[in-house]
């Protein structure tokens, strides 16, 4: 196949956002798929084969329409792109830039970044309880927090009730200094965060004072019936069957319930089975009862994350194939 060139309109003050700090992002391109990326005044010209070439000019029309609306762009709008673009799905992370669920304090824009997150807010949008599940850096806590702000903002709700459950992952409760609340906090901590990053830590002391937000264990919720508020459980892998089933119960009229977890990292004890395994069982085809499952192409952290989550999936699927024959008639040899 020859070698040709093509070029794109991509305006010098774009220039620099698109390419990157010392043109990082061009030369990902560029490496990625073998292709030489030129710029002249207001426009790029792209040397390679030609389908590369085609493949390249999508990714950074698609990054130019990004910087244009005013986007910084990042490593991961980079990925993601060039993940997109070989399926002409490019135009779906177009459209989903125009989504934006909330603001921070700082006035940062909220909204999905891969099509899973799309998926999942707008699971969230038409059903009344959704289960977020997937990797570490997929967004399900984040999101579902900006959608709970979002709701309570605009009045569809009255309050919102963040909880967790409170398993002790290396360290005993009791090793922590203060009393119960105090304990707790370290667990909880994540949910503050979110809060005070979306909400402004002022209002976020103000709605908690009057009750409207509250953020407590999960063991608290036993007992209760929770009208009109968004419900967020978080970390729902440390859940117990019959703590989920207690918690699932706890909805009332006009609420919204958002179950988010990460099946791969559960810190219940030894041969404890996890509330969110059985709950995504048994709960798959009940209506009105959404689940999205998020994968290492929705992490949305560092891109270090993602190779991370990716290396973990492999190395826990090579620890659960099923042993040969010769490799077990081997082994029963030596005993």
């Amino acid at each position: 196949m020859g070698i040709i060139s093509k070029k794109l309109p991509i305006p010098t003050d774009q220039q620099q956002n698109v390419f990157g700090q010392f043109d990082v992002f061009a030369k990902k391109i560029e490496k990625r798929l073998n292709v030489s990326i030129v710029s002249r005044d207001d426009e790029v010209k792209v040397i390679g084969p030609e389908e590369q070439i085609d493949h390249a000019l999508r990714v950074l029309g698609t990054l130019s329409e990004l910087a244009k609306r005013g986007n910084i762009v990042t490593e991961q709008n980079v990925d993601y792109a060039l993940a997109l673009t070989p399926h002409n799905d490019e135009a779906k992370m177009l459209d989903m830039d125009t989504d934006i669920i909330a603001r921070t304090i700082s006035g940062k824009p909220i909204k999905p970044k891969t099509l899973g997150q799309q998926k999942y807010v707008d699971s969230i949008r038409k059903n009344m309880i959704v289960f977020g599940v997937g990797p570490a850096g997929t967004g399900k806590t984040y999101l579902a927090m900006a959608m709970a702000i979002s709701a309570f903002k605009e009045g569809e709700v009255g309050r919102i009730i963040l909880t967790r459950p409170a398993i002790e992952a290396g360290e005993k409760l009791g090793f922590l200094p203060g009393d119960l609340q105090q304990k707790v906090d370290p667990y909880l901590r994540p949910l503050y965060d979110a809060l005070y990053q979306i909400m402004g830590a002022d209002a976020f002391a103000h709605n908690m004072e009057k009750g409207l937000i509250e953020v407590a264990p999960l063991a608290y919720m036993r007992g209760r019936t929770l009208d009109n508020a968004y419900i967020i459980l978080d970390e729902a892998q440390n859940t117990t069957p019959a703590q989920m089933k207690m918690f699932l119960t706890r909805i009332g009229f006009g609420s919204k319930v958002i179950v988010t977890g990460d099946r791969t990292q559960k810190d219940l004890p030894a041969g404890e089975i996890s509330g969110l395994d059985v709950a995504l069982r048994i709960l798959g085809r009940v209506e009105g009862i959404s689940i999205c499952e998020l994968t290492n192409q929705d992490v949305v952290r560092h891109p270090l994350v993602q190779r991370i989550v990716e290396a973990y999936e492999e190395f826990e699927k090579s620890q659960t194939k099923p042993k040969t024959k010769a490799q077990t008639g081997s082994r029963t040899r030596k005993e």
